[in-house]
């Protein structure tokens, strides 16, 4: 990777999560150079169904036109390349892999990672299929390639989490993470609460676009139940198989029980929970009641959060958005930057070394 010029960035995938980080990069251009001294071109821009782009002169595309050019309906390009072709491009430095998540195979995402870390490109993801199937194995891969491969967006879009355990924490030991990872159901059972049934609730949560036209994959605990997976393997330090995390979703919950468990002084939220035991790691979702006193209580509508017990700092929990266009898209600004300064770190390193 280059560190004393622009790096390339190729985006795979130019959906909302790809075009909320391209406002964030066309607004903050000069900022982000000037105070974090990151200076990018945008490489290529590869999609599913709205065509792709590619800078073949080398000065970058424009953001501002490709969002113009998807704000009035039309191709972003008419380049004929593929996602690896679009990735292994010379002048490519970091692929951003914001292409749909698949749970069963990873694809495409995890065919366009491989190929990019073994080729020495850095990888940051909102994808969490990837993560879920090979995380170790990519891992490995960005290490032996001297790549970076990161995925905070995956557990809370922008909010950071995964960075926060990781690199803020460095020297705690976590013991156990638990929270409210899935902002669907959060907000339906803050609505069951205000005195709504399951079902208008859920129906609401569609309308205002927090929950899928089918719903099980949030209302039946999969998206949390890979969030938990995702955490026991990156902040623990122990893969598991998604099948090993314990799951039962919302369906079952009424507004009897929510206002039953108010009454007790508590609230019923869906909480993922990863936690070392004496033969490793357990993890689970499900419903449970929370006392008001707890922080996770408080945490209401769509919102996300996490509480990390450490040995030295006791709970640490954090709170803010767990889903949205430039709050994903903030997620992998801040993995962007985290990289930059590596690079920026390691090349000081080299020339200090020699």
């Amino acid at each position: 990777m280059r560190v004393d010029s622009s790096l390339g960035l190729c985006f795979i995938g130019f959906g909302n999560v790809g075009q909320g980080l391209a406002r964030i990069l066309v607004r903050k251009e000069r900022e982000l150079a000037e105070r974090w001294g990151f200076a990018f071109r945008t490489v290529a821009v590869v999609t599913r169904t709205r065509g792709a782009a590619v800078s073949r002169d080398g000065e970058g595309l424009s953001l501002a036109e490709l969002l113009a050019r998807v704000e009035r309906g039309e191709p972003v390009g008419n380049e004929h390349i593929s996602p690896v072709e679009a990735a292994l491009l010379p002048q490519t430095d970091i692929v951003l892999d914001v292409t749909p998540t698949n749970l069963i195979t990873g694809e495409p995402g995890l065919s366009l990672t491989r190929a990019a870390l073994g080729s020495g490109r850095s990888v940051v993801s909102s994808n969490k299929g990837p993560v879920s199937l090979a995380l170790a194995e990519l891992k490995e891969l960005a290490r032996a390639r001297g790549a970076h491969y990161r995925f905070e967006g995956s557990v809370m879009s922008g909010t950071p989490s995964l960075n926060l355990a990781l690199e803020s924490l460095a020297g705690c030991d976590v013991r156990e993470v638990q929270g409210i990872v899935n902002g669907t159901t959060n907000y339906i059972l803050t609505r069951m609460e205000e005195g709504f049934e399951y079902a208008d609730a859920l129906r609401e949560a569609q309308e205002k676009g927090y929950a899928e036209a089918d719903p099980a994959g949030d209302v039946d605990g999969w998206d949390a139940a890979v969030k938990a997976q995702i955490l026991a393997a990156a902040v623990l330090g122990f893969p598991l198989p998604l099948d090993a995390v314990e799951r039962t979703g919302i369906a079952a919950i009424s507004r009897a029980d929510v206002e039953a468990a108010a009454k007790r002084g508590k609230r019923i939220k869906l909480l993922a929970k990863v936690a070392r035991t004496p033969d490793g790691v357990a993890a689970s979702v499900a419903p449970a009641e929370i006392p008001l006193t707890h922080p996770l209580a408080s945490v209401g509508g769509a919102t996300n959060a996490l509480t990390f017990t450490t040995d030295t700092l006791r709970d640490v929990t954090i709170i803010g958005p767990g889903a949205g266009r430039e709050e994903t898209g903030q997620a992998l600004l801040s993995d962007m930057l985290a990289i930059a300064a590596a690079e920026r770190n390691s090349a000081r390193f080299s020339i200090k070394a020699g």
